[in-house]
């Protein structure tokens, strides 16, 4: 299944991008779904994430768009050639591609708003890479978090977590506009929205590789 980011009348498709072991090109679609021609600007940046998933982002020239800016009628599209200069060695590379639109000149007492989608690109090495994810329950200051640490080769991707307590008592977890990936080599934090009992307690959620149901504490 194909899915597309969507800003205003600018859909690009595919919304994530994971390239197979050594493949060095793909390709992106832009596509004007409003009445008026618009144009675009895309531009490629190493991604790397800190302990509570905030995007961090650093120019780099190791991921080319071609064009890198474009204007498109409407009802049309623009193919978009993404390429890797250097093949990841060791563990999978992380990207992402920012494209955003550029809004016509506003009219008199009109403001036009610039708008951005963010594109996660996931490049491996040649060689097998694969999560290992080593989750735990950690406190200070008072507020306790659940952590995973992803001491593998790609990244990991969760959702619809829930953490329960032996007695099926549920700790709630901060999971609203929070990125739900955890890059290779990474370690991420959730906010527990109250203070979990002593004792373990019981994860389960899905990830991209099947269920997670497991203990920690």
């Amino acid at each position: 299944m194909t899915i597309a980011a969507k800003a205003d009348s600018l859909t690009v498709l595919p919304v994530t991008v994971q390239l197979a072991p050594g493949q060095k090109t793909t390709t992106l679609t832009v596509i004007n779904e409003g009445n008026r021609e618009t144009s675009f600007q895309i531009r490629a940046y190493i991604w790397r994430q800190n302990e509570t998933g905030d995007v961090q982002l650093t120019d780099t020239d190791g991921l080319l768009a071609s064009p890198p800016l474009g204007t498109v009628a409407p009802g049309a599209r623009q193919v978009i050639r993404l390429v890797l200069r250097q093949t990841p060695q060791g563990k999978e590379a992380t990207y992402r591609i920012l494209v955003d639109q550029i809004p016509p000149p506003a009219a008199p007492g009109t403001i036009q708003i610039a708008l951005r989608l963010s594109i996660p690109i996931f490049a491996p090495p040649d060689a097998r890479v694969a999560p290992h994810v080593v989750w735990r329950i950690e406190t200070a200051g008072g507020q306790a978090w659940l952590v995973a640490v992803n001491d593998g080769s790609s990244h990991f991707k969760v959702h619809d977590m829930a953490l329960r307590t032996q007695g099926g008592v549920t700790v709630p977890i901060e999971t609203a506009n929070v990125s739900p990936y955890v890059v290779a080599g990474t370690t991420r934090r959730w906010r527990l929205l109250g203070h979990p009992p002593g004792g373990p307690l019981r994860l389960t959620g899905n990830a991209e590789n099947g269920p997670i149901e497991q203990q920690v504490q």
